[in-house]
């Protein structure tokens, strides 16, 4: 039994680690962090339904995990054709053009939640 809490354990261990290596690696990973942080920090100070904070999340969620999937499928392409074949620019333009309509899908969402809370919460 110890062991089997050990493994699953020890699958933590590697999943931060690979956090930890997009977070120090990836530009866009740690941008796209921040903006998760300052969503956290919203859903903390802005009173929304729960609908919403769920929406937040799962839009934030969303583009974190094609911003990793980007970071692994660039590195997957140059190791098996680095730089030698259109295709392998190819996929990393199209992987980035995933994570920005994301991107761009999630803040329209953050928008569309968030503005007006904040704006009664500037009287604008």
């Amino acid at each position: 039994m110890l062991t089997k809490i050990k493994l699953f354990l020890h699958g933590f261990v590697h999943a931060w680690r690979g956090l930890l290596l997009a977070f120090k690696t990836e530009r866009n990973f740690r941008i796209h962090t921040a903006a998760a942080l300052i969503i956290a920090v919203a859903l903390c100070i802005v009173p929304l339904a729960a609908w919403e904070k769920v929406i937040l999340l799962l839009v934030v969620a969303a583009v974190l995990v094609l911003e990793l999937i980007n970071s692994v499928l660039e590195r997957m392409v140059d190791l098996v054709k680095p730089r030698l074949h259109q295709y392998v620019g190819d996929i990393k333009d199209l992987m980035a053009g995933a994570v920005l309509v994301a991107a761009v899908f999630a803040v329209l969402v953050g928008v569309v939640i968030l503005g007006p809370h904040v704006k009664l919460l500037f009287n604008l």
